[in-house]
C-alpha cells in the first residue's frame, strides 16, 4: 500500500466543534479554509519526511519527521472540519479523556501561573477532518478492506495543525498517534514537538485471539483489552468464545448449550446483550469482531446439551460411554449446525466466521461401527483426513445456503467467509479458493506459501504482505520447538 494521493480539491464547509470544556479559546494559527488548503499544507510538510522514529509512537509509523521545537498543549479542543458521524464524535470525546485525564484542568491553571509557559507557544486547536471522497456514517463497520490511512500535521502557530484520516477508521487511528505524541515535561505540563506523520498499516489484518472457553474472561476485561488493542491498532478481535472446557455462549436457539456447558450458567456466560455491547465497544475504535465456534473436534462442551450430536466411542466392539468429535455421518447433526449457525451468522456482523477445524483425534472416529460402514459406503478406506474434509465442505456447502443480513445501513449483505486452522490444510481437505487458512504451528515461508498456492492462488511475487486477504492466509504468531 502506498500513501493516498487524493485528487478531489473540494470546498467544505465548517463543520462541528467539540471542545473539551464550555471555555473560550484561541485558535492556533490560521484554520484552512478548504479542503485545497490542507492539501497545500499537506505538500509543504512532507518535504521533510523521514523514517527516523525518533518519538515514542507504537506501532513505528510509515513516514514521520519530529522537529525539536515544542508546543504546550494548552486549552486545547479539536474541531471537526467537514461532515462528521457518531463514530468520530465519540473517538474524539474518547481521546479528551485519554490525553488529558480528570485532572487536566487543574494541571492548566497551575500553570498559568509559571513564567516561562510563555515561552513555550501553544498548540490549542487541532482539525480534524476526513477525505471528502469517503464520508463517514453512524452505522460504518471496519472490515478487512477498510482504508486506515492518515496524516498529522502538527504546526508553529502561525499555521494551523491538522490530522486528516482518508477513512473515519483512519481518522480513529491518527487520534491515536496524536495522543502518543504528546508528552509531559517535569514540571507537569504537557507538551508536543512539532511533527509529521504519513502513516497506514503493513497488514490489513491485525489480530488479537482470546479463549474465553479454557478460562472465563468476563466482559469488563475483554473491554479493557479491546481499549489496549486500539491503543496499539490492533483491529480484530478473534474470540475463540467455546472450546472442549465450557460454552459461555448463551444461545437463544439452544439455550441449555450454555446453561449446561458453562462452568456456571448465570455469571460465567455471554448474555445476548453482552455480546451486542463488544460488537458495539469494538466497532467504534475500529476492531472486527470474529467469533470462532471450533468444530468438529474440541467440542466436548456441546454434548452436555445436544449428546446426539457427538460421536460415541467404542472399546472392544461396545459404546464405552465416552464421546469424540461431532458425529459428521449423521443428517440431524448437519440440522442442528445449520440452526445454530444461522443464529451465529445474525449474531455476529463479521463477513468471517471462523469454523476451526484443528487438533482433530481420528481414535473415537475409528473405533465406532456405524462410521467405519460410512467410510465404506463413500469409498474413503481408511482416510478419516477424507472424513473430515466431507464434514467441513457440507458445513460449509450448508452455511452458504443460510441468507445473509444486512448490517445495519447497509443495503446489501456481504457474503459469508469462512476461517480454518492450520490442521484442515495438511490434512489435505480440499478447500474453496476464498477459504482463509489460519497458519500457527510450523510457521515459516515455505509453509505459508504452500498455503497460497494451493489455496489462494498467489506466489512470492503477488502476495502482498496481508496474510488474510489476497493470498488467504492468516499468521497467528511465531511458535518455537
Amino acid at each position: 500500500m502506498h500513501p493516498l494521493v487524493w485528487l478531489a480539491i473540494f470546498s467544505v464547509v465548517w463543520g462541528a466543534v467539540i471542545p473539551f470544556s464550555s471555555a473560550k479559546h484561541p485558535r492556533s494559527g490560521n484554520p484552512p479554509s478548504s479542503w485545497g488548503d490542507i492539501q497545500k499544507q499537506r505538500r509543504l510538510s512532507r518535504a521533510g519526511l523521514t523514517n527516523d522514529g525518533t518519538a515514542a509512537l507504537w506501532p513505528l509509523p510509515q513516514q514521520s519527521n519530529f522537529k525539536s521545537k515544542l508546543l504546550l498543549i494548552e486549552d486545547f479542543r479539536f474541531t471537526v472540519k467537514g461532515p462528521s458521524c457518531s463514530i468520530l464524535d465519540a473517538a474524539i470525546q474518547r481521546y479528551y479523556g485519554i490525553i488529558f485525564g480528570k485532572d487536566w484542568r487543574q494541571v492548566v491553571e497551575k500553570s498559568e501561573n509559571n513564567a516561562t509557559d510563555r515561552r513555550i507557544p501553544a498548540l490549542s486547536r487541532l482539525y480534524v477532518t476526513l477525505n471528502p471522497q469517503n464520508p463517514c456514517s453512524d452505522t460504518d463497520y471496519p472490515d478487512v478492506d477498510m482504508d486506515e490511512h492518515y496524516e498529522i500535521i502538527i504546526n508553529d502557530p502561525t499555521f494551523s495543525s491538522v490530522l486528516v484520516g482518508n477513512t473515519v477508521w483512519g481518522a480513529v487511528r491518527g487520534l491515536e498517534t496524536f495522543s502518543q505524541l504528546i508528552w509531559r515535561l517535569d514540571d507537569g505540563r504537557l507538551v508536543i514537538n512539532q511533527s509529521m506523520v504519513v502513516d497506514w498499516p503493513r497488514f490489513s489484518h491485525r489480530g488479537l485471539m482470546l479463549d474465553t472457553s479454557r478460562h472465563f474472561i468476563s466482559k469488563r476485561i475483554i473491554l479493557q483489552n479491546l481499549d489496549a488493542m486500539a491503543m496499539n491498532k490492533y483491529n480484530v478481535f478473534h474470540w475463540h468464545i467455546v472450546d472442549d472446557q465450557s460454552f459461555p455462549y448463551q444461545s437463544r436457539t439452544f439455550p441449555d448449550l450454555s446453561t449446561l456447558g458453562a462452568w456456571e450458567p448465570y455469571n460465567h456466560v455471554y448474555t445476548q446483550e453482552d455480546i451486542a455491547e463488544v460488537i458495539e465497544y469494538a466497532r467504534v475504535r475500529g476492531i472486527r469482531v470474529i467469533a470462532e465456534f471450533d468444530t468438529p473436534g474440541h467440542a466436548t462442551s456441546w454434548g452436555y446439551a445436544l449428546s446426539k450430536l457427538l460421536t460415541p466411542c467404542y472399546t472392544n466392539g461396545s459404546a464405552d460411554g465416552s464421546f469424540g468429535p461431532i458425529n459428521p455421518i449423521l443428517n440431524s447433526t448437519y440440522d442442528t449446525l445449520t440452526d445454530f449457525f444461522t443464529e451465529i451468522l445474525e449474531v455476529f456482523p463479521d463477513r468471517y466466521l471462523h469454523l476451526g477445524g484443528d487438533e482433530v483425534d481420528f481414535t473415537c472416529w475409528q473405533s465406532n461401527p456405524a462410521i467405519t460402514a460410512f467410510m465404506k459406503k463413500k469409498g474413503f478406506g481408511k482416510d478419516y483426513a477424507q472424513l473430515e474434509e466431507y464434514y467441513v465442505q457440507t458445513l460449509i456447502d450448508l452455511l452458504d445456503k443460510i441468507p445473509s443480513t444486512p448490517r445495519k445501513g447497509k443495503a446489501k449483505a456481504d457474503k459469508h467467509e469462512y476461517i480454518v486452522w492450520q490442521e484442515v490444510f495438511d490434512n489435505n481437505v480440499q478447500l474453496d479458493n476464498d477459504t482463509i487458512v489460519h497458519v500457527w504451528k510450523v510457521i515459516t515461508y515455505e509453509a505459508l506459501e504452500n498455503v497460497w498456492i494451493l489455496v489462494g492462488g498467489c506466489s512470492r511475487e503477488n502476495e502482498n504482505l496481508n496474510f488474510g486477504r489476497t493470498c488467504h492466509a492468516l499468521l497467528s504468531g511465531i511458535q518455537n520447538d
